[in-house]
């Protein structure tokens, strides 16, 4: 909350003995935590009153939903394209397009008389 370092606290310290004196100086900060805990309890209690009026839990609640919703449609996407794109690979390779088991036209060997002569 406040950017109060070492330096600045060991300050207020020697201030704080200076003016209130080593007797009473316990007993002031003894007070002070008292009352900056009765303050940030008063803090946190406004707080939770506006979020619960305001409708906070719900807000985070369907913000939660609708990006689940979302990474589950983008999830969706990649799915469906994984498989289209997998039936078209698979539809590449149908039957009628593979090499058939029955013997086509053969080429004729050439004739050893013809071998290597023009």
């Amino acid at each position: 909350m406040f950017d109060i370092g070492f330096p600045e606290l060991v300050l207020i310290a020697i201030v704080g003995l200076l003016v209130i004196g080593p007797e009473r100086l316990p007993e002031a900060l003894r007070t002070l935590g008292l009352w900056l805990g009765r303050m940030r309890r008063s803090f946190v209690s406004v707080k939770n009153e506006i979020e619960k009026e305001i409708g906070m839990d719900e807000v985070r609640r369907q913000l939660h939903n609708e990006a689940v919703m979302e990474e589950m449609k983008r999830i969706e996407k990649e799915v469906r394209g994984t498989v289209d794109d997998a039936t078209i690979h698979d539809a590449g390779r149908n039957p009628s397009s593979e090499p058939s088991s029955e013997p086509g036209p053969k080429e004729e060997p050439s004739s050893p008389a013809t071998n290597g002569q023009h």
